[in-house]
Parts: structure tokens; sequence; C-alpha cells
């Protein structure tokens, strides 16, 4: 009856041991397969560290490419600002040569004014010399009569003349002086064209730098999105590089625990082993008595 208790004892011994052996069985695979997958999750977070770096080197890049951008908006800007004293300087170049045009148009009309008096003169002149000579016919004929009245019409006469000639030189002058001003007045025509030529090409020149500046812009405004939208996604594998992080001491704090309890088992099987081989010793004894 001893030696079947003994018997029935190993047999529940070896079956448990055998349950034991299964369990370590299970939880040597399922350790494995979680170094696996402890592997699997450094692979994993090797591959995003490097596609970090990629993304933290290109997000240099972009910053960089950001700065002289930045820096071409503001050069843009000023050349602009440029640009516009220089249209302002040119403005008031314009009014001041519209001022002088209007200045000159007004000289001009008081010069032909002056002219138009002097015409009239001229004609007045003209219908004075024309009395003057139906006169000197008259003195002529009475020249044999009265002499002295003749001496007296010749200085009148040549008086006349002295101012008539007096008279065509100021017309002569005035002629030349409207002539000069005309001259002036077509000059300042000219120059108003040529000015308000190279301000419509200064015109077109900021339209040109505003679009380009607005082009500038909405490139700089793509650019801050695709920064943003880099940043976020950074930030989202930061996040999951954290929870693998954390996935990876939990998973070390349990792979500890397994550890501990295989030790703890391995002791227990340890025992087990001790007190089969005591059980076997005392069997023999046993049979060797029995014997």
């Amino acid at each position: 009856s001893i030696i079947r208790r003994q018997r029935q004892e190993l047999k529940l011994l070896i079956s448990e041991l055998k349950d034991r052996d299964r369990e370590l069985n299970d939880m040597v695979a399922v350790h494995e397969r979680h170094i696996q997958a402890w592997e699997d999750d450094r692979q994993k977070i090797l591959s995003l560290a490097e596609r970090c770096s990629l993304l933290t080197s290109e997000l240099n890049e972009r910053n960089a490419i950001i700065k002289s951008l930045t820096k071409k908006l503001k050069l843009l800007e000023s050349q602009h600002n440029d640009s516009k004293i220089t249209l302002e300087n040119t403005q008031q170049k314009f009014k001041e040569l519209s001022q002088k045009v209007t200045d000159s148009s007004v000289h001009c009309q008081a010069l032909e004014e002056k002219n138009q008096s002097l015409h009239c003169s001229v004609l007045e002149l003209s219908a004075k010399t024309g009395q003057l000579q139906a006169r000197e016919q008259e003195l002529l004929r009475m020249l044999q009569v009265k002499d002295k009245a003749l001496i007296e019409t010749t200085d009148q006469i040549t008086e006349v003349t002295s101012k008539f000639k007096t008279l065509e030189n100021a017309l002569r002058a005035a002629k030349l002086e409207e002539f000069s001003r005309n001259r002036e007045q077509q000059d300042l025509k000219l120059t108003l064209n040529d000015v308000v030529f190279q301000i419509n090409k200064m015109k077109d020149v900021l339209s040109e730098k505003m679009k380009e500046s607005s082009k500038h812009q909405e490139e700089i405004s793509h650019l801050k999105h695709e920064n943003g939208c880099l940043r976020s996604e950074l930030i989202l594998a930061v996040e999951e590089a954290q929870r693998k992080d954390q996935l990876y001491q939990f998973t070390k704090s349990k792979q500890m625990r397994i550890e501990k309890e295989l030790s703890s088992l391995r002791q227990v099987c340890v025992k087990q082993q001790r007190d089969l081989h005591f059980l076997h010793v005392n069997l023999e004894s046993s049979q060797d008595s029995m014997q």
C-alpha cells in the first residue's frame, strides 16, 4: 500500500511536472512572442527615429528656405518703398512741370495779347502813314507856295519815319520773343511727354513688383502651411514614439515579472526533482528491504 501510494504520488507529481513543463513551454513561447514583438517595436522605433531625423532635416531646410524667402520679401518691400518714393518724387516733378507749362501758357497768352496790341498799333501807324503820305502829296503841291511849311512837314515826316522804324524794331523783337516762347513751350511739352512716359513705365514696374510680392506671399503662406503640417506630423510621431516607449517599459516590467516567476518555478522544479530523487531513493531502499 505504501508503494502504491508512493507510485500514485509519483504519477501525480509527474503529471504536475508535465503540467508545469507545459506551462513553462507556454510561458517561454509567450516570452518569445513578447521578445519578437519587442524587436518589431524596436525596429519600428528605429525607423521612426530615422524618419524623425529626416523630417527634422527637412524642417530645417524648409526653415532655411522660409528665412531666405523672408529676406527676399524684405528686399522686395524695400524696393517697393524706393519705387514708391521715386514715384512720389516724379509726381512732384510732374506737378512742377505742369505748373511751369501753365505759367508758360499764361505768359504766351500775355505775349499773344501784346502781339495783338502791337499789330493794332502797326495798323494804326500804317493808317497814319497813309494819311501822312496823302498829306505829303498835298504839301508837295503846296511846295512852291510854302517852303517853310514844306521844311516843317519834312521834319514831321522824318520824325514819323523814325517812330515807324522804332515800332518795326519793337515788332520784330516781339516776334522773336514769341518764337522763343513757342520753342520753349514745345521743349516743355516734349519734357512733359518724357516724364509721363517714365511715370507710366514706373507704374508698370511697380505693378510687376506688386505681382511678384503677392506671389512670394502666397509661396510663404503655402510653406507655412506645409511647416505646420510637418510639425503636427512630427508631434504625432513623437507621441507615438512615447507610447512605444511606454509599451516597451511595460513589456520590460512584464518580462521581469515573468523572469521572476520562471526563477521561482525553476526553484520549485529543482525542489520537486530533489523530492522525486529522494522518493526514488526511498523506493529503491524499500524494494531492497522488501527483497
